[in-house]
C-alpha cells in the first residue's frame, strides 16, 4: 500500500494537477479554508501511496484516464513523487495557517504557489518539482540510484525532467 508508482502515467499526473487547480482555485475564490484540509490530505496520500489512497489519485486513474483516447506516456516515478512531497509541505502549510492560525490570506497565498505550480505542469508540462529534482540530482543532493532513468539522455523520462515533456 505504501509505494509509489514506477513509472507514472504523465497523462493521469496531469490531470489530477488539473484536479489540483480547480480545487484550490475554489477554495481561494470561494474563501473556503476547509477545504484547505482536503488539499493538503491529497497530496499526503499521493507522496505515501500514488493514487491508492488519494480519492483524485483514484477518479483519475479509474474513472477519467481510461476514457480518454490518449496513450499513455510513462515518466519516472521518483520525480513525480518528489514534486508531490513539495505539493504536501506546501498544502499542509496551508492548512495550518487557514485551520490552525486563522489567516487565510496567509494560506491562500501559500495555495497560490501550489496553483501556479499545478496549472504549469497541467496545461504545459512542465513539472517545478522534477525540474528542481533534476538539478538535485546534477548537484549530487540525491542520489543517481534513487532514479537511474533520470540519468538516461535518450529516455523520454529525462526530457519530462527537464521540463520540455508534452502530451
Amino acid at each position: 500500500m505504501f509505494s509509489f508508482p514506477d513509472p507514472v502515467n504523465e497523462v493521469s499526473a496531469r490531470l489530477v494537477a488539473a484536479g489540483v487547480v480547480l480545487v484550490s482555485l475554489a477554495t481561494i475564490v470561494l474563501d473556503l479554508p476547509g477545504l484547505t484540509a482536503l488539499i493538503a490530505y491529497g497530496f499526503v496520500a499521493r507522496v505515501l501511496t500514488g493514487p491508492t489512497l488519494s480519492p483524485l489519485g483514484q477518479l483519475v486513474t479509474r474513472v477519467i484516464t481510461p476514457r480518454l483516447a490518449l496513450d499513455p506516456r510513462y515518466v519516472p516515478g521518483p520525480p513525480k513523487r518528489f514534486a508531490q512531497g513539495i505539493g504536501a509541505v506546501l498544502s499542509v502549510a496551508a492548512a495550518v495557517l487557514a485551520l490552525g492560525l486563522g489567516l487565510h490570506t496567509a494560506a491562500y497565498c501559500v495555495l497560490g504557489a501550489v496553483v501556479v505550480a499545478a496549472t504549469l505542469e497541467s496545461v504545459f508540462g512542465y513539472c517545478v518539482g522534477c525540474k528542481l529534482f533534476a538539478l538535485l540530482m546534477r548537484a549530487g543532493v540525491i542520489p543517481e540510484e534513487i532514479c537511474e532513468r533520470c540519468n538516461d539522455l535518450s529516455s523520454p523520462a529525462r526530457t519530462s525532467l527537464r521540463g520540455a515533456s508534452s502530451p
